[in-house]
């Protein structure tokens, strides 16, 4: 590893020397001396220094184990993020470490670092000199942070490696010990700017001198080497990862998208199963990188594999954004002598306009209906914390109204729907939701807060009273949880019954104790929540019509069709798509 040039290692190996770094010290007895030669790529080089034990588990020379069984939460890095996340945290130092064999229970410097006094801090151009280092790091307003504070701002402005180089130079030579934080900062750097070498490496260093390394450094070290023409290396690290904690989707991804980029979809499916196997769930950046890598590619193994890909998303209730769905399209039509094609739509009714094909019903049968009712009063309702934040003897006179007013034929979750739009008055969205949606005699029920009915700038007392002569009325207390009367209500009037919130109802579909019941809750929310849609001119408030077919990704075998975002969301929405992929098979 070229972290020290020839000339600067001899002085650095008389430092070590007098250190008596080759032996057990007194001074310290819990660092673990190490002196080791690694060869360069290029050249061979000595790269001899001592890191601090105090921030993952020391070498154990006897070959040991005496790891214990820690929970996923407590190793694992900040690991679902994103890289740009992931990088941000290293550099802000968010490190988790496990507890056991004397590490600490607490996030690295997170008592020392103030994260956003040090964010102007710049590193220098080239690197420095050790009285150079000196002097910054006494001019600087906390000494004793300098070091974690300058890489963090090197892996912010992706510093010269050069330059994080002569830092930990001048750290080993001054302390005779490099903190393990340090050289996971300097992981990070290598990382982000590819540097092989520099990668493996840093991972045998640490290798040497610790036993077991955090999630952290294998989420790097993983995500290093899998962009590398060394990308294997990844996978013997994923299971190296293996043998002591879970990975973490992060280190699943990286080598699934490794594999898939060489052409090896066989191994990138292995994994993919694997990952699922352990409940991680996928991101649509790897599910799309494994349609993006199989283009052109023959075997009925593969489509097998990628039709399960567009079933998972159908069971899930996920949508590609546009950009997946264009890779998906593209997969299929280069798919060897299939002779697909694909056709962007928008479809309005139940049927396709570009093959003519009917979609799904997403109406629920009477059998399904009743058991899909039966469950959600007894598991979501009754068998949930609902009363934490309402009494039963509140519940039960919001029954006794609801069955002496039946059938309602759309539901309001009233609170929500009044903070549509922020920059009005809560009564004054509702009143016009009332409006828009009271046409026709229809029958409403509106779910409120007591707090309503007292006249505040929020809610006038006159628009309220002219609300209560167009829609019933119930006010819930202002702690109470108003989900639980939407459902109950809802599904009391009967299949017709609509409601209309901006909830996209998670909590509940979890509450539900099978995979065909949360299945049937999710075709009925799709098929029964009414939707806000703001109007062109933003001043008015629009509702679209509950879709009469089911908005999932559907196949007829010969046809498929793909419901799609424009844009990626992070969360999942209330809202369902309006555009549509439609593929069909030409014979």
């Amino acid at each position: 590893m070229a972290l020290f040039s020839q000339t600067s290692q001899q002085g650095f190996q008389a430092l070590l020397w007098k250190c008596r770094m080759f032996w057990p010290v007194s001074r310290c007895q819990q660092l673990f001396a190490v002196s080791f030669s690694i060869p360069n790529r290029e050249k061979v080089s000595y790269f001899s220094f001592m890191t601090s034990s105090s921030t993952a588990l020391p070498a154990d020379t006897k070959g040991t184990d005496v790891f214990p069984t820690k929970k996923r939460s407590e190793i694992d890095y900040e690991e679902e993020k994103g890289w740009n996340e992931e990088t941000k945290e290293v550099s802000e130092g968010k490190l988790r470490f496990s507890s056991s064999v004397g590490a600490p229970k607490k996030r690295l410097t997170g008592q020392v670092l103030s994260r956003h006094r040090f964010t102007k801090v710049q590193p220098p151009e080239k690197p420095l000199q050790a009285e150079e280092w000196n002097r910054l790091r006494e001019s600087f307003q906390s000494p004793e942070v300098f070091e974690e504070v300058m890489f963090n701002s090197m892996v912010r402005c992706n510093s010269s490696i050069d330059v994080a180089k002569s830092l930990l130079t001048h750290v080993a030579k001054s302390n005779g010990d490099i903190a393990y934080n340090l050289l996971v900062k300097y992981l990070a750097l290598c990382v982000q700017q590819g540097q092989t070498s520099e990668i493996r490496d840093v991972y045998d260093i640490m290798k040497m001198r610790f036993r077991i390394l955090e999630g952290g450094a294998y989420n790097l070290l993983i995500r290093g080497m899998s962009n590398s023409d060394q990308w294997r290396m990844a996978l013997t690290l994923l299971e190296e990862v293996k043998k002591i904690m879970t990975p973490s989707r992060t280190n699943y991804e990286s080598c699934i998208k490794a594999a898939s980029r060489h052409q090896e979809m066989n191994l990138a499916f292995e994994l993919y199963h694997e990952m699922l196997a352990k409940d991680l769930v996928p991101t649509l950046d790897v599910l799309q990188a494994l349609f993006e890598f199989s283009r052109g590619m023959e075997g009925a193994e593969l489509q097998k594999e990628l039709f399960g890909i567009l079933l998972y998303l159908r069971d899930n209730q996920i949508y590609p954004h546009k950009t997946f769905m264009r890779s998906i399209k593209l997969w299929f039509e280069s798919i060897p002598g299939g002779n697909w094609r694909g056709q962007l739509t928008n479809i309005k009714d139940r049927q396709c306009p570009v093959c003519n094909h009917q979609l799904e019903d997403s109406d629920l049968t009477e059998e399904e209906y009743n058991n899909l009712k039966e469950r959600i009063i007894r598991d979501v309702i009754h068998g949930t914390d609902t009363f934490r934040k309402t009494s039963p003897q509140e519940f039960e006179a919001f029954q006794t109204f609801v069955e002496n007013r039946l059938p309602f034929d759309i539901v309001i979750d009233g609170l929500n729907v009044s903070h549509i739009k922020p920059r009005r008055m809560q009564c004054e969205n509702l009143f016009d939701a009332v409006n828009c949606l009271a046409k026709e005699n229809t029958r409403l029920l509106v779910l409120g807060r007591k707090h309503m009915l007292i006249n505040s700038s929020n809610w006038k007392r006159e628009i309220m009273k002219e609300m209560q002569n167009k829609a019933d009325f119930f006010f819930a207390e202002n702690i109470s949880e108003d989900d639980a009367f939407l459902l109950y209500a809802t599904l009391r009037s009967g299949k017709h019954c609509k409601f209309v919130t901006r909830d996209f109802l998670r909590d509940h579909k979890a509450c539900l104790s099978d995979s065909l019941t949360r299945h049937l809750f999710r075709k009925w929310q799709r098929g029964h929540q009414i939707v806000f849609s703001p109007s062109a001119e933003g001043k008015h408030i629009n509702f679209l019509p509950a879709f009469n077919y089911d908005c999932v990704v559907q196949t007829t075998g010969d046809t498929w069709h793909i419901p799609y975002k424009d844009s990626f969301e992070e969360k999942y929405s209330y809202r369902v798509p309006r555009k549509w992929l439609c593929i069909q098979q030409k014979r």
